[in-house]
């Protein structure tokens, strides 16, 4: 039935074969490899043999108990998208309101940040690992400052903050616009009351814009949150997961397994693990965000 009627065999068909499609390529490429990695992942398997060994619930021990560098990985990432999205969305929220203001060149401002974004995460880890190394170098030769002539990619704390502001500056255009949407949509007599009522600038940001960005605040902190736990190019391109394995993420750790060491059966436990994990983050701070959004 559709607004009370009967849908016609022709409309049906219609819709059947416009979704089929979609469905199928979902299904091949998303459902049936999943379902896939649920059972490799109680087994142990190369990649090679024909036929890969049953072991039961053994790979999720070995890593829950500590057996692997799993554990490391994803305390890693956990720590990266904290800081990630802490650091993103404060200074995307910060520029997307002073470019919302009308001042010369604003448009070109905005592309400009925009600009790192559409770039491959690859390239701009190549880019940022040229910087940190010869770039520097360069600096303190000409300046002579000390911090110019740390390794930022050497050290592992340093490792940490540098992978997590390349991470920050690649991806900072794409909130802008969100926020900068975001702003613009709050309506103008909202704001005009509040003046009438004596509000600063200052009680106007806090009291009202921001409450009313609760949707942005909610696609935002969401989008980074996803984008976070799944880095992968930057850190292959920037460290390679060093020095050592301070930065080594968990989709890093699962290339690795199933792909360098070829445990497959392992990685795919891995990735089942962090599957849920995601599923569980990320249905919270959905729940959470969504229950502060203010309705006009």
């Amino acid at each position: 039935m559709k607004n009370g009627k009967p849908i016609k065999w022709k409309e049906w068909i219609e819709t059947v074969l416009f979704t089929l499609p979609a469905i199928l390529l979902v299904t091949v490429m998303m459902y049936i490899p999943f379902i896939m990695s649920g059972y490799y992942s109680l087994t142990e398997w190369n990649g090679i043999s024909k036929e890969p060994v049953f072991i039961g619930l053994s790979n999720f021990k070995e890593i829950l108990s500590g057996g692997s560098e799993y554990l490391g990985a994803l305390w890693f990432t956990v720590k990266y998208t904290v800081g990630f999205v802490i650091l993103a969305n404060i200074a995307a929220l910060a520029l997307a309101v002073a470019l919302t203001q009308k001042f010369k060149f604003v448009n070109v401002f905005r592309g400009i940040f925009f600009v790192p974004y559409i770039m491959s995460m690859t390239i701009v880890g190549f880019i940022w690992k040229f910087i940190f190394t010869q770039g520097f170098a360069k600096l303190y030769e000409v300046t002579g400052w000390a911090v110019w002539n740390e390794s930022f990619l050497g050290d592992p704390k340093l490792a940490f903050y540098s992978v997590v502001f390349v991470g920050v500056w690649q991806a900072l255009g794409f909130y802008i616009v969100l926020y900068i949407a975001g702003l613009q949509a709050v309506p103008a007599d909202v704001l005009e009351a509040a003046t009438v009522d004596g509000a600063n600038k200052r009680q106007k940001f806090f009291k009202v814009t921001l409450p009313l960005l609760g949707p942005s605040f909610t696609t935002c902190i969401f989008m980074s949150l996803t984008n976070s736990l799944k880095v992968f190019d930057i850190i292959l391109a920037l460290t390679k997961g060093g020095p050592g394995k301070a930065t080594y993420s968990v989709t890093l750790q699962i290339y690795k397994d199933a792909f360098t060491n070829n445990n497959y059966g392992l990685g795919s436990a891995e990735s089942i693990i962090y599957f849920v994990f995601v599923l569980v983050v990320t249905q919270l701070v959905l729940k959470l965000f969504g229950s502060k959004e203010v309705d006009l």
